[in-house]
């Protein structure tokens, strides 16, 4: 079996494909069930800048055509138009894809504390789904080690930022400072919560806070000392406010254009800042073409995390050696199953050679006594023991893929019916005994 995996970020696709195939809301369960028919094992990894998919399967290549139909189909975007932007990592490769996402040294914001917590949620979803099974289930185990062991061992999380600070950080740039503007955060889920912080944290004069359920925003807004408004009211709040920080689960825009021209024609010139970190978008990207009014989005947070970046490579590269040797060690463990079965075989036919030469001697020499006859069963399973012991000891250690598992077994001939009818006997035995 082959580790494979395949995906976008937003390194390689702009937001208006990635959110094409993002898994939002409760889409994900039927998309693992799908996914858990097409692959004897597999996993979804869906954040705000990426989407990915991991399975097992019989060969790359096959694995890698299956999961780009898979994702195709279960996104309804047509392969050729999702092919150019995908990433595809096969064996070693995927596993220091996995280990450097959950390090968070793949992340649009370099060591963000969040993505730790969306691998966890892959592994929990796909488990409960029952794609994600063992040996994949280690890989993500593993991973969430790598990643609290980068946080823990290096200075990869020290004063690290999330989107969303990232988001009012574009604000503060763009206003210069924060006291005297006031802002309307749509969303009450984490994204938002930590917007409202930040916000918060830089002084902002007032915080508006508006969700679907008022409930959550009534909540969200005592815990911050801001204000609740309706969903219904947000148009009257677009009039108000200097910046709309919006950070929703919604699989469509909450924002059209209509009234944000609305609001425009009452603002008498006034500019109106919309930061939209969701994923699908919450605003029209047409809203742009409105004039005073400024939208960014996700890919506008580039130039904040390439910036943070370049403040974090020393410790960037710290973080790539304890990614490479846990990738070593995973891929040694990955190695030895695929070797257990080849070993088995081996010494199955071994002990069948075995029994069937000391059978035909002792019968040739029936004057023996019962402990003459136990020295010479002792002495053969002694024989085969170290015999097999340099072979066996060296697929253990040096095991590298299926080059070498085939070479052995062809030498052997595991794979001739005779090795089946040899093992038959083998267990046959194994029962009378």
């Amino acid at each position: 079996m082959f580790i494979v995996a395949i995906g976008v970020n937003h390194k390689t696709a702009p937001v208006a494909v990635r959110e094409k195939i993002a898994y939002v809301g409760d889409q994900l369960p039927q998309a693992l069930s799908d996914l858990g028919e097409a692959v004897p094992a597999g996993a979804i990894l869906s954040t705000c800048n990426r989407t990915e998919v991991y399975a097992l399967y019989e060969q790359a290549a096959p694995g890698f055509r299956r999961l780009e139909e898979f994702l195709s189909q279960s996104r309804g975007v047509p392969l050729e138009e999702l092919s150019p932007y995908l990433y595809r990592f096969s064996g070693q490769e995927a596993v220091t894809h996995l280990f450097e996402v959950a390090a968070g040294i793949d992340s649009l914001i370099v060591g963000e504390p969040q993505i730790l917590g969306q691998v966890r949620v892959a592994l929990q979803e796909g488990e409960a789904a029952g794609a994600l099974k063992s040996p994949l289930t280690n890989l993500f185990h593993q991973a969430l080690r790598v990643g609290r062991r980068a946080r823990e061992e290096t200075g990869i999380a020290r004063n690290a930022v999330s989107i969303s600070f990232a988001a009012v950080e574009l604000a503060r740039k763009f206003f210069g400072e924060l006291g005297s503007c006031k802002v309307l955060v749509i969303s009450t889920g984490d994204m938002g919560k930590l917007a409202i912080k930040s916000l918060v944290g830089q002084g902002v004069g007032e915080v508006l806070v508006t969700n679907r359920t008022f409930d959550s925003a009534s909540r969200l807004a005592q815990e911050i000392g801001g204000r609740a408004i309706p969903f219904t009211e947000m148009g009257q709040a677009l009039i108000e406010c200097d910046i709309v920080i919006s950070a929703t689960g919604a699989p469509h825009y909450i924002l059209e254009t209509q009234p944000v021209e609305m609001a425009m024609k009452r603002r008498r010139g006034r500019p109106l800042l919309l930061i939209d970190i969701a994923l699908p978008r919450d605003v029209n990207p047409q809203v742009r073409a409105i004039p005073d009014v400024h939208l960014f989005d996700l890919d506008d947070l580039k130039a904040v995390g390439e910036a943070n970046l370049e403040g974090r490579r020393d410790e960037v590269d710290r973080v790539k050696a304890l990614v490479e040797g846990e990738t070593e060690k995973f891929t040694t463990w990955w190695q030895s199953l695929e070797v257990v079965p080849t070993i088995r075989d081996l010494r199955h036919q071994a002990e069948a050679v075995r029994q069937e030469e000391v059978e035909r001697a002792l019968r040739k020499l029936a004057h023996l006594s019962g402990t003459d006859a136990a020295v010479i069963e002792a002495m053969s399973r002694a024989i085969i023991k170290k015999l097999l012991h340099a072979p066996i000891s060296d697929l253990k250690a040096h095991a590298d893929g299926n080059v070498k598992l085939a070479l052995v077994r062809e030498i052997f001939r595991l794979d001739e019916q005779s090795s089946g009818r040899a093992k038959a006997a083998v267990e046959k035995k194994e029962e009378r005994d």
